[in-house]
């Protein structure tokens, strides 16, 4: 089995490879993996480190909207599993195009040379924000789409012509939904990453308005983990909801870090809220549990620790990442 990743030197996309030739997926582990990657400021090839050597892995340095090289590099893949994407909100909001780029044209690119050259499955990674804000219960698959960031509304366009696909070719097209991720090799401008890595060096980090805005907390090991369940027997055209099931507000991490880190309140500084900050997120677990026998693993203390050591001991990962482009926030 070939398969194709683009974003694959990314956090969340590096964490699948790194998973996938350790042979920690079932039906994957024999595969061939060609990551597809950009190496745009949050990709990065140190993030494949680890399994740089392993005869079955490919690298390819190029940009998903390419068609060309997207119609030379697809053939001879069975599956496709697509992480490339721009995903910073607040990145969002100072300019959208490269947004629309990259999630929405790159990935039609995607789908019409996957359609071509006869790819058996392709598995979309989306997230949760595509919904917009929900103040009680939380989405099912089926809830309507109401994005409220150029982010949101780019990842929710991917979405629809990625289940267009399926419902107009009839090409095997399964879309995954996730909430907030975390782990090591995560970007120092996502929240955990960039709190853990100021606090270490004894800095300050922001929070945002009232601090009460909640979201769910999923570690980056059960998502791939649910993301390949999803690209082995998930139902095409079909959405899964991956989440973590656990909720917290801002605040609340924030206290959590700060005991993590040994750091108090005295390093929060209060910042202006971000402009059309989502309230609540919140995903309905249930289908993915009940069709493909998902649960998240990790806990959030458990996970937290773990992340806050990774980066206690890797900084020769992030600090470099810090001086040559300083994250937003």
């Amino acid at each position: 089995m070939r398969v194709l990743i683009t974003g694959g030197a990314g956090f969340i996309g590096s964490h699948f490879v790194r998973s996938a030739l350790s042979g920690s997926y079932a039906g994957l582990e024999l595969a061939n993996v060609t990551v597809l990657d950009a190496l745009t400021y949050s990709g990065n090839r140190d993030n494949l480190r680890p399994v740089e050597a392993d005869p079955r892995l490919s690298f390819i340095e190029a940009d998903i909207t390419d068609r060309a090289l997207v119609d030379d590099v697809m053939p001879g893949h069975d599956a496709v599993v697509h992480f490339a994407a721009e995903s910073h909100v607040d990145r969002s909001i100072l300019g959208a195009t490269a947004f629309v780029s990259t999630n929405v044209l790159g990935t039609q690119v995607l789908l019409e040379a996957a359609g071509r050259h006869g790819v058996a499955r392709f598995l979309h990674v989306s997230t949760d924000e595509v919904y917009g804000s929900i103040e009680k219960g939380s989405w099912a698959e089926d809830q309507p789409l109401a994005p409220r960031s150029p982010y949101a509304a780019s990842k929710a366009s991917s979405d629809l012509m990625a289940l267009a696909s399926f419902r107009t070719h009839g090409f095997d097209v399964v879309v995954t939904r996730c909430s907030n991720n975390y782990g090591p090799y995560q970007f120092p401008e996502k929240v955990i990453p960039l709190f853990v890595t100021n606090l270490l060096d004894g800095g300050t980090v922001p929070l945002y308005g009232d601090g009460l805005n909640v979201r769910d907390w999923l570690h980056v090991d059960d998502h791939c983990a649910g993301i390949a369940l999803a690209l082995r027997a998930g139902r095409a055209g079909e959405v899964y909801h991956i989440g973590g099931g656990t909720e917290l507000t801002n605040r609340e991490l924030t206290e959590k870090l700060l005991a993590a880190c040994g750091a108090t309140w005295k390093s929060v500084v209060p910042v202006d809220d971000r402009k059309g900050h989502d309230r609540r997120y919140s995903l309905d677990i249930s289908k993915i549990g009940t069709e493909l026998g998902f649960e998240p693993a990790v806990t959030l203390d458990e996970g937290l620790a773990d992340t806050v050591a990774w980066y206690r001991n890797n900084r020769d990962w992030w600090e470099p990442l810090k001086r040559r482009a300083e994250p937003l926030g």
